[in-house]
C-alpha cells in the first residue's frame, strides 16, 4: 500500500520490551533491530527494557507504560511461543481492552513465506489497552524484521493509505 507523500509524517513515541530468560540487553539483537528501525523511521524510542519470562512483572511493566502519557505504542519481542515459559500473550490478555486479531493473522501469513508451516507455532498478537497499542512479536531476528518491515513500518506511518494505526490514536479512548 502506498505512502501518501502529501500527508504529514507524525512521529509517535514507542516503548520497547524484550521478554527473555536467556538474554541481557547487551545480547538483545532482536531488540536492537527494532530500536534501530523505530528511530530510522523517525519515531522516538522513549523506553527500552528487558524482563524475564514472569507474567506479573511483564504486566506491571505494561501497566506502567500504558499509564505514561508519553507512550503511544509498546512493542514486545519474545515470549510468544508455545513453551511453558512463553507467556507474553497471556500478559497482554491481562491488560487489554480490545484485540487486534488481524495483526497476528497477517504476521503468520507473512512469516509463512519464510518459515513455512512452522509459523503456526507463533502467537504474535496485538491489543489496545487504555488508548495504547501493544504489539507482541516473537523474539527471533527474522520475526522482528517481518513484524516491523511487513506491518508496523507502514501501519505506524501517518502517511500510509488508505488507513493506518496513527490516525486512529485520538479516537482509541472513545466510549
Amino acid at each position: 500500500m502506498p505512502i501518501d507523500e502529501s500527508r504529514t509524517f507524525k512521529p509517535i513515541n514507542i516503548a520497547l520490551l524484550t521478554v527473555s530468560d536467556t538474554r541481557s540487553l547487551k545480547e538483545d539483537t532482536s531488540g536492537d533491530i527494532l530500536a534501530e528501525r523505530i528511530e530510522e523511521k523517525g519515531h522516538k524510542l522513549v523506553y527500552r527494557n528487558l524482563i524475564r519470562d514472569d507474567k506479573s512483572k511483564i504486566i506491571a511493566q505494561l501497566h506502567q507504560w500504558i499509564d505514561e502519557e508519553s507512550v503511544d505504542a509498546i512493542i514486545t519481542t519474545g515470549g510468544t511461543g508455545l513453551t511453558g515459559r512463553d507467556i507474553t500473550p497471556e500478559a497482554l490478555d491481562a491488560v487489554k481492552d480490545k484485540d487486534i486479531p488481524g495483526f497476528g493473522e497477517l504476521f503468520r501469513w507473512l512469516s509463512y513465506d519464510k518459515i513455512g508451516t512452522s509459523t503456526v507455532q507463533s502467537r504474535a498478537c496485538a491489543v489496545v489497552s487504555r488508548g495504547t497499542y501493544i504489539f507482541a512479536l516473537p523474539g527471533s531476528n527474522g520475526a522482528v524484521k517481518d513484524g516491523w518491515d511487513g506491518i508496523l513500518d507502514s501501519q505506524l506511518d501517518s502517511r500510509h493509505s488508505p488507513c493506518n494505526f496513527v490516525e486512529l490514536m485520538p479516537r482509541l479512548r472513545e466510549k
